[in-house]
This record gives structure tokens, sequence and C-alpha cells, in this order.
């Protein structure tokens, strides 16, 4: 198959890419780092000259914080629909959309309701589409993998509340998974949530990392939330996974509510 692939430099793109080759599709890469600027391609037109004779599309472009350039409603709504609208014209019959598990009903911050505005568009369309939603997703390369690794390799860590927040986390390698059995499969049209086998606390999972690090269990101080979301007020600046909104997505928790 020739497969369009947003975000195919980003973390979970990039491990995507590398299993669409050596399953011996043709990888039509989209990225910022290989000059497309996302937050550009806002109409069907800007989208066609790269879906000439292509079987499939996934998109897997996402930022879990803004910036002056990088805005949610442009780069999770705006060009997702945009690149949507041009695939069905082009013919295309197979798009799978990366979304996040949270990204529902339920959705309150700008991320999830981004994502979930470019996933109802989808749904609306007369084409083989998958909503993918996946819970906290680890890996080599993953952002949020790295921030838990550091937080888990000190002795003493604060955990927000009583660091009790629920969590599914999946490797990545079961995303990609997935997105290689919708490829496949006959059964289409389908939103699908994604996650590990085992939902585990904040606290736990970070203490799961210091025991596959070969280090002992770390003592734990619970912080107020209170004093967590002040905070988050002041230093979100300094990373992205500090805004408020994320701490309260991490309040509500990862997982899939039964």
């Amino acid at each position: 198959m020739k497969i369009l692939l947003t975000g195919a430099t980003g973390f979970i793109g990039s491990h995507i890419a590398t299993a669409l080759r050596q399953k011996g599709h043709t990888v039509v890469s989209v990225s910022r780092r290989q000059g497309v600027d996302f937050s550009r391609m806002t109409t069907a037109a800007h989208w066609f000259p790269y879906l000439h004779d292509t079987d499939a599309v996934i998109n897997c472009v996402g930022i879990i914080g803004e910036t002056s350039s990088q805005r949610f409603a442009t780069l999770h709504t705006q060009a997702p629909i945009a690149l949507f609208q041009a695939s069905v014209t082009s013919g295309v019959r197979r798009v799978i959309q990366i979304s996040a598990l949270g990204a529902d009903e339920s959705a309150f911050s700008a991320y999830h309701r981004s994502k979930r505005a470019a996933d109802d568009y989808l749904r609306s369309l007369d084409v083989d589409w998958f909503v993918l939603r996946p819970s906290l997703v680890y890996g080599e390369g993953g952002a949020s993998t790295a921030l838990f690794n550091r937080l888990s390799q000190f002795p003493v860590i604060a955990v927000p509340g009583k660091g009790d927040q629920k969590l599914q986390p999946i490797a990545v390698e079961g995303v990609v998974a997935k997105v290689l059995e919708c490829l496949e499969t006959p059964h289409t049209r389908r939103t699908l949530d994604v996650a590990g086998a085992e939902i585990v606390t904040l606290t736990e999972w970070l203490q799961t990392l210091r025991r596959q690090n070969g280090r002992p269990p770390a003592r734990i101080i619970p912080i107020p939330w209170s004093l967590v979301m002040a905070a988050a007020h002041i230093f979100h600046p300094l990373h992205p996974m500090l805004h408020p909104d994320n701490l309260r997505m991490l309040q509500a928790g990862s997982y899939i509510k039964s």
C-alpha cells in the first residue's frame, strides 16, 4: 500500500513509519522536520499534491501544549479536517486518526475537545475510517516517558494529591500493532480505545519505572492539589506538561472507564 503518514518523525509516527516499511508499504512522510508545517495545511488544496495514488492516510500529529505558533485548533482540528476532506476527494478509502483517550463526550480540556472535533468530522465521512484513542503511551522517544523516567530517579518523589490518579499505560509497540491491524481488517468505521492490560496509579507507575531501572522504592510525598495547581499557573511556560489543563487531565485519569 501507498500510505500518507503525518507526524512521521514524532514519537508515535516514527514507530509507525518503521513498522510500515518493514511490512513493505510505501510511506509518504509528512512532518515539520521534512519541511511541511502542519499549521499551514488548513485547506484540502494543500493536501492534494501528497495524495496521488494513495491507498491510506494515517494522521499522527499532536501536541500536548500550545505555543505561539502551534495551536490545538489548527493542528488537531483544522488541518486534519482539511486532510480528511482531501482524502475523500482524492479517492483514499482508508483513514486512521490517532486521537486520545478522553476525547469523548466528557472532554473538558482544549486538547481533548480539539481532538474530538476532528474525530467527529472523520466519523461523518463516507470512508473506511478508524479513530484510535490511546491512553498514556510509553516507549523510546516519548516525551512523557522521559518526564516520568526523570521523576522516578529521585529517592523522594513529590506527587500531586495522593498520587492515586489512574493510568493504563500502553507501549508504543501496542499502538503500532493496532494501526497495522486497522490497515488490514475489513471491519472499519470504528472508534477504538487503546490501552494496556493493567490499570495502575501514578505512584505505582513511578515505582514500576524505578524497579525497571534497578532502583529501590522511593519515598512518596503527597502535595495538595491546591498547591499543585497554583504552581502550574506560574511554571507551565517552562514545560507544556505543567499546564493546568494537563494536570486536570491527569487528575481525571487516563484509563478505559467501564
